[in-house]
């Protein structure tokens, strides 16, 4: 039996996204179905600990799936020596709009060229990071290309490696039957599955 055939057995068991390769959302599905039972009475491991209370505000925000890896991300940086909060998770389209219009119609400058509807924020799907120094946020620092490591390693997408307008601060988690999908494709689908109820990552 190959390993990819072992994982497609697993995700089959599991009742997940079958696609023989063991990503976030199989290893996520591990963890609940094998790990957690075992855990009672016991102390959680560090990267599933809620972090600071800012970062938890915005982390609950997000779709369930999504939340291990923001609380783990902050757990990674800190092991690096690296301060970093969760400052945004979740928007509603109003919000994605009223973004759209700083530095068009509204004071500020340009932040993003997505619409309401039209950027990962509007599906609980993405967060973005601050770096803090003590408690001053930090705008700009290469500590974010740091963090941007840490967050691949965790499956996460980064929005630094982007060719638009690169968002250092921004990390997303990519439903596993988006794996081939451009974005502009998948942006489409998860509009469609709000509309229908569908769950995000089923």
């Amino acid at each position: 039996m190959t390993l990819e055939e072992i994982v497609t057995a697993v995700q089959r068991v599991l009742g997940i996204h079958i696609d023989g390769k063991a990503g976030p959302e199989t290893w996520s599905a591990i963890y609940k179905a094998v790990v957690i039972p075992t855990l009672t009475g016991s102390q959680a491991p560090p990267e599933m600990t809620d972090v600071d209370t800012r970062s938890e505000k915005n982390i609950l925000t997000l779709q369930e799936e999504v939340r291990p890896l923001a609380r783990a991300l902050v757990h990674k940086a800190a092991a690096a020596g690296i301060g970093i909060k969760i400052i945004s998770g979740l928007r509603t389209y109003e919000e994605q709009d009223a973004l759209y219009a700083q530095g068009r119609s509204a004071p500020g400058k340009t932040v993003t060229n997505a619409k309401g509807g039209y950027s990962n924020h509007n599906f609980g799907i993405a967060f973005d990071i601050g770096v803090f120094e003590g408690n001053k946020y930090m705008e700009e620092s290469p500590k974010y290309k740091a963090v941007g490591v840490l967050g691949m390693d965790l499956g996460l997408e980064w929005g630094g490696n982007w060719k638009t307008i690169v968002d250092e601060p921004h990390f997303q988690l990519r439903p596993a039957w988006a794996g081939g999908l451009k974005e502009k494709e998948m942006l489409a689908l998860l509009r469609q599955r709000v509309a229908d109820g569908t769950p995000v990552y089923a």
